[in-house]
């Protein structure tokens, strides 16, 4: 490898650039409004499955924002309408093929939707980007988290026995599983068990269960089971979205981040401060709402066909 040079083409940036044109033009039509947030804070996420870059300024502690998550919602209590970002975002141990520790990421939020609004608006999105010159486009599927288990392993996730799960993913894994969460294990099995047999195309798998909710609120399935209104985004079988029916219940978000807290002490992770004018901003009251996140460098893995993030990107971090 020649480090100096990029690991895109000059037809990838290209086809980067024209993607990035289109997703403007896809929501200026739809008046829905570019804003533009910080990527350095002084909080960070708490969530357990995600590791946060540190940095200083002037003596003062800060954070490169994982997410403009936190940025958004507190413009969203402020009044500001349906909006949405797209700028770097940072997330650390995050190298590989499908990883980089600084990404670009695309963000939105619909008031007044729920998730399945939001899952249309996606696939639109989708087939408008992976649309070919003579118009033809991808499938887009829709699926319950639960019908994905039954149909690849023939079981219930979210009535699955914690032993039977813990079981399962020592075999997939080792025996270090044995003593792992129910969380855990359900996204050990779905990454290794489910994701590989998903369609090729656009699959959108809705309503995760109670214990990986993250920030979305919490619902009832179509058999009464507790379910988290949650979905995520699959492309030829790569995860590049993540979307939730807005949690916008302070307190409830509060206990959340004292749980991650907590199970952070539990693992001698380090803790790290709530995000209190995130806390401020829902309690002085935001529109209900569903939000969505794309990884934009993989949707672009996927676009071109490639197989390796630093394919998609000018300089990944292995040419930095």
């Amino acid at each position: 490898m020649n480090k100096w040079q990029p690991g895109a083409s000059l037809n990838t940036l290209h086809r980067r650039a024209v993607m990035l044109s289109s997703i403007r033009e896809f929501f200026k039509q739809r008046s829905v409004l570019e804003v533009e947030v910080p990527v350095l804070g002084r909080s960070t996420v708490t969530d357990l499955n995600i590791n946060s870059i540190a940095t200083s300024s002037e003596g003062a502690q800060g954070y490169l924002q994982t997410s403009p998550e936190y940025f958004m919602k507190r413009l969203l209590a402020s009044g500001s309408g349906d909006i949405y970002s797209m700028g770097k975002a940072f997330r650390d141990g995050e190298i590989g093929v499908k990883h980089n520790p600084e990404f670009t990421m695309l963000e939105w939020y619909r008031c007044g939707w729920d998730d399945h609004q939001l899952m249309s608006e996606v696939a639109e999105l989708m087939k408008l980007l992976l649309a070919g010159e003579d118009g033809t486009t991808c499938d887009v599927i829709k699926m319950s988290y639960a019908d994905c288990f039954f149909d690849s392993l023939g079981f219930d996730p979210h009535s699955a026995d914690l032993r039977d799960l813990q079981l399962l993913a020592a075999k997939l894994a080792s025996d270090s599983w044995l003593d792992e969460t129910r969380a855990n294990c359900l996204d050990l099995i779905f990454s290794i068990q489910i994701e590989t047999q998903l369609p090729l195309g656009v699959a959108i798998i809705y309503d995760f269960p109670e214990c990986q909710a993250a920030l979305a609120q919490m619902g009832q399935n179509s058999v009464g089971q507790t379910i988290s209104r949650r979905f995520e985004a699959f492309l030829n079988g790569v995860e590049i979205a993540n979307g939730y029916l807005e949690l916008i219940d302070a307190n409830e978000q509060a206990l959340r981040f004292e749980r991650d807290t907590e199970a952070r002490k539990c693992l001698d992770r380090p803790t790290l401060g709530v995000d209190q004018n995130l806390l401020a901003a829902l309690n002085s009251g935001i529109p209900a709402c569903a939000g969505v996140a794309i990884g934009l460098d993989r949707l672009l893995m996927g676009i071109l066909g490639v197989d390796s993030i630093d394919q998609a990107l000018a300089f990944s971090w292995l040419r930095c």
